[in-house]
């Protein structure tokens, strides 16, 4: 039976939220949705408070996750974790990561993951 794209993607999303951990970090959040908007994962350490866009992907897939976070999606991800700094205040610096996960089926061949992927310099949102 062939798995559908979301069942695909929470693999990966799942996959990104056991290596944060391994790392420190404590998930806050997954899947928070505005109006035009979703961030993933939110994740925490002492010093980050961390807005992830995970990317799953096939083997010799033709686009890299990295380059399917357009400046469009940036944008999308600026104001949807601008909501929620707005609704849950922190001391902690805010980052945007991107992971790039590839599997095959339900094995995880690869995760990429790339810190400070973007910012939200040029935005209106302050944070």
């Amino acid at each position: 039976m062939k798995m559908k794209t979301t069942e695909i993607g929470r693999l990966g999303e799942t996959e990104v939220c056991r290596r944060l951990e391994q790392l420190g970090y404590s998930i806050v959040k997954r899947n928070f949705c505005i109006r035009g908007g979703e961030i993933d994962i939110i994740a925490q350490n002492a010093e980050y408070l961390a807005f992830v866009e995970v990317k799953t992907r096939k083997p010799g897939s033709l686009t890299s996750g990295f380059d399917d976070v357009t400046v469009k999606k940036q944008a999308r991800l600026i104001q949807a974790a601008a909501m929620w700094c707005a609704e849950h205040p922190t001391q902690l610096q805010p980052r945007f990561d991107i992971a790039c996960v590839e599997m095959q089926g339900t094995h995880v061949l690869s995760v990429d993951y790339l810190e400070n992927a973007f910012d939200a310099t040029g935005s209106d949102f302050i944070f």
